[in-house]
């Protein structure tokens, strides 16, 4: 069985974005919150909030491309994806990429 998974953009305290995948949203938010995430730019620079989020039900190495295609975008890509969550067309990201 395929795990669903998530791919995520935080907004953090320095206004920067970190883009991250998960298995568990709640669960990786709070460890990056708390600073028991091993990732150390987010101990570094605590997120203020998820910025947004999408839902990716073909398992990890397909929200591991979705992520990669997201952290290539420029600042102002990803705040358009932000403000329109709908535009990321994740399954042609996955055709393009593989």
């Amino acid at each position: 069985m395929i795990t669903c998974y998530w791919v995520y953009i935080l907004l953090c305290e320095n206004n920067t974005y970190y883009t991250g995948i998960t298995n568990d949203l709640e669960k990786r938010y709070k460890s990056h919150i708390d600073g028991t995430s091993k990732c150390k730019y987010t101990r570094s620079f605590r997120p203020v909030k998820i910025a947004q989020a999408w839902e990716i039900p073909e398992g990890k190495a397909a929200a591991m491309k979705v992520e990669r295609y997201i952290k290539k975008l420029s600042r102002c890509e990803k705040e358009n994806m932000i403000a329109e969550p709908l535009s990321l067309q994740y399954h042609t990201i996955l055709i393009d990429i593989a």
